[in-house]
Parts: structure tokens; C-alpha cells; sequence
């Protein structure tokens, strides 16, 4: 049992989606506890409800009722400054897609997001944290698709979030590249204390969390507390 204060507190989380007449329930009463310096992997097939936690965690979407807190604030209700405002301060983001600006080089993509940022790093510390020092100035097109994705993860930290929530982070590379940017936000879990959510089909890399949490139609079918954490570079794909 942690017995830090958590970060996030979900309490019977449910989501409604209307597609015509027919109903769907993405969550249906999630309950969950997430704290400082974890690396959390969501694990479930397609439907099962993680992204929708992931971007109500997020303040991306809204729950159709529960309740989410973060620290001392209570997200659900937020009217859509104060969620502009929590999700610029406190959480940075990591999806499949890189979402460059292929106009600008590395550094400019990541000084896009530490410009608007209250206490950010400079972006040559951040990209040089996921090892990309050497390229500061080269476009996503010069770059391969494990280094935009690198580059996305540096914009995501750059502005030193308590939270990384990253959404199929590896789903567009191959396996090689993946464990490449696995290792990266591992180091970012470890070295920056970053509470890290990570949503993965794979059941492989569940192995390099301290607790995996199992959904299935959208409910926690499962959480497991992992203590033979593997380094990503151990994984088995």
C-alpha cells in the first residue's frame, strides 16, 4: 500500500457515448488511485475503455458522472479554462501519432510548448534527455519515426508536467524502435519522478511497470503490483 497522498483519485467513473440510438458505456464505475513517481500501464484490448480514462485523467474529455481529483482539486465540474489551464501546467501528453510541426525543427517544436510554460526546461535539456542533442535543428522529415517520437516526448516533459499520459505510445513503431522509446520514458519516470500512464495493447511491456492495470469493458477487470520490474530493453515483444 502507497502511503504517499495520490496524484489522481477516480471514483466511479462512467462515460456514456450517444451514437444515434444506440448507448454505449466506454467506463462503468472506475475506481482508482494513481501517485507520484509510478509508472502505470494500462492494459486492455480495443473497447476496453482506456483512452477514454486516459483523456478524462487528462482533462481532454468529461465523465458523464464520478468524480476526478488531482491532488487538491477537483477536476470533474472544471469549466474549460480552469481544464486549459490544469492541462498546460500539470500534464503533458504522448500519443501514436507525433503531431509535429513539420515546419519547425526539433528544438522549435519543443520551445512551442516551454514559451507558453510557467517553469519549463530549456528544449535543448529536454531533447538532450531523450537523446537527441545531436539534432536540435533538423525537421520531423529528417528524422525517423522513433526520433519524432522522441521529440514528441521531449515537448510532452519539457515543461516538467507531474503527469505523462501516453496513449499507444509505440503503436506506430516497429519493435526495435519501441523499446528505443520505452527506455526513453522510463528514464523520464525515473529521472524527473513523472507520473507515468501508459496505455498499451502489448501485454510485453507491462512487465517494465510497477502496477499494471487490467480493464475490460470498461471496468478494472485487474490491478497488479509488479515487483520484478523488468528495464525496457529486457522486454519480449
Amino acid at each position: 500500500m502507497n502511503n504517499n497522498a495520490p496524484i489522481f483519485v477516480a471514483r466511479q467513473l462512467v462515460k456514456t457515448y450517444h451514437m444515434g440510438m444506440v448507448e454505449v458505456q466506454a467506463l462503468r464505475g472506475i475506481d482508482l488511485e494513481l501517485y507520484s513517481g509510478e509508472l502505470v500501464v494500462l492494459l486492455g484490448p480495443s473497447g476496453s475503455g482506456k483512452s477514454t480514462l486516459l483523456n478524462i485523467l487528462g482533462g481532454l474529455d468529461v465523465p458523464t458522472s464520478g468524480e476526478v481529483r488531482y491532488l487538491d482539486h477537483k477536476i470533474t465540474g472544471a469549466t474549460e479554462t480552469e481544464l486549459t489551464r490544469f492541462r498546460r501546467e500539470h500534464v503533458g501528453f504522448v500519443f501514436q501519432f507525433y503531431n509535429l510541426i513539420p515546419s519547425l525543427t526539433a528544438r522549435e517544436n519543443v520551445a512551442a510548448v516551454t514559451e507558453i510554460s510557467t517553469a519549463p526546461m530549456q528544449p535543448e535539456e529536454a531533447l538532450q534527455l531523450v537523446g537527441l542533442g545531436q539534432r536540435l535543428d533538423h525537421f520531423p522529415a529528417q528524422l525517423s519515426g522513433g526520433e519524432q517520437q522522441r521529440v514528441a516526448i521531449a515537448r510532452a516533459v519539457a515543461k516538467n508536467p507531474a503527469v505523462l499520459l501516453c496513449d499507444e505510445p509505440t503503436g506506430a513503431l516497429d519493435s526495435t524502435t519501441g523499446v528505443v522509446v520505452l527506455e526513453v520514458l522510463e528514464k523520464v519516470n525515473r529521472e524527473l519522478g513523472t507520473l507515468t500512464v501508459l496505455i498499451t495493447h502489448n501485454a510485453g511491456i507491462a512487465d517494465m511497470a510497477d502496477r499494471v492495470i487490467r480493464l475490460s469493458d470498461g471496468q478494472i477487470a485487474d490491478i497488479h503490483r509488479n515487483t520484478t520490474k523488468k528495464a525496457a530493453h529486457e522486454l519480449s515483444w
